[in-house]
C-alpha cells in the first residue's frame, strides 16, 4: 500500500494543482487567455492588474484551496491505505507531505492541461506550508509582507521568501527534532529553486531598475511580478 500512496504524493497534487485559477477565472470574465495579458502570468498579481479585485478573490481563494488540499488529500491517503500519520511528532514519513509540495508546485507552473504554462507557484507554496506547518508559513508571510511594504515590489518579497522557505523548515525540523529534516530541506529547497528560476525575468528588472512596483500604471510591455 505504500507504493499506492507514493504514487498519489507523486500524481494527485500535480493533476490537482494544475487546474489554474487564474486562466479559469479570466476565461469566464472576460473570455480572454490571461498569460496574453499584463505581464503574461497566470496568477493572482497578474489577474488583480489585468481583471480586479474580485477576480483576484477567487484566485486567491482557488490557489490556497488546492494548496491545502493536495497536501490533506495525500496525508490522509498514508492515514487511510497503510495506517501511517505524516504529521504525528516523530513520523519518519513526514517528508511526504513536503514532496506533495514539490509535486503541486509542479503542477501550478507546468501544468499538464494548458501546455505546461501556468503561474509561478508562490501564492501555491504559501498553501502548501500552511497545510503542512503553519508557524513557518507565518512567519515567512511577515517576511514577505515587510520586504513588499518597504520595497513596494511584490517579486523582491517572493524571491527572498522563497530562499528563505528551505533555511526555515531545517531550523524549524531541527527544533522539533523531526527524524526526516533532511528530506524536508531537500523537497523545500527544490520548490525555492523553482520559484525563484519562474522569477528571473523579474529579478533582472530588479537588477536594472526596471522592475514595476505596486500602485504603478498598467504599461503595455509584459513586466511586473506574479504569483
Amino acid at each position: 500500500m505504500l507504493i499506492i500512496c507514493f504514487i498519489i504524493t507523486a500524481l494527485l497534487p500535480y493533476l490537482l494543482c494544475g487546474i489554474n485559477t487564474a486562466i479559469i477565472v479570466t476565461k469566464l470574465k472576460s473570455g480572454e487567455d490571461i498569460r496574453t495579458l499584463g505581464s503574461g502570468n497566470a496568477g493572482l498579481t497578474n489577474t488583480l492588474r489585468t481583471q480586479g479585485k474580485l477576480a483576484a478573490l477567487f484566485v486567491l481563494l482557488g490557489d490556497v484551496a488546492k494548496g491545502v488540499l493536495s497536501v490533506i488529500l495525500v496525508g490522509l491517503s498514508f492515514r487511510l491505505l497503510a495506517n501511517i500519520d505524516p504529521w504525528s511528532a516523530g513520523c519518519e514519513y513526514e517528508w511526504v507531505l513536503y514532496a506533495s509540495g514539490a509535486s503541486a508546485i509542479l503542477g501550478h507552473v507546468f501544468p499538464i492541461y494548458y501546455g505546461f504554462k501556468g503561474g509561478k507557484g508562490v501564492l501555491v507554496t504559501v498553501a502548501v506550508l500552511l497545510a503542512i506547518d503553519w508557524l513557518p508559513a507565518v512567519i515567512l508571510l511577515g517576511i514577505f509582507g515587510i520586504i513588499v511594504a518597504v520595497s513596494k515590489y511584490v517579486s523582491l518579497g517572493s524571491c527572498i521568501a522563497a530562499f528563505l522557505y528551505p533555511f526555515t523548515v531545517l531550523i524549524f525540523g531541527i527544533i522539533e527534532k523531526s527524524p526526516c529534516f533532511t528530506g524536508n530541506f531537500i523537497c523545500s529547497g527544490l520548490i525555492a529553486v523553482l520559484i525563484i528560476f519562474m522569477h528571473r525575468e523579474n529579478i533582472k528588472r530588479l537588477v536594472s531598475h526596471t522592475e514595476k512596483k505596486i500602485g504603478e500604471k498598467k504599461k503595455d510591455t509584459k513586466d511586473g511580478a506574479n504569483k
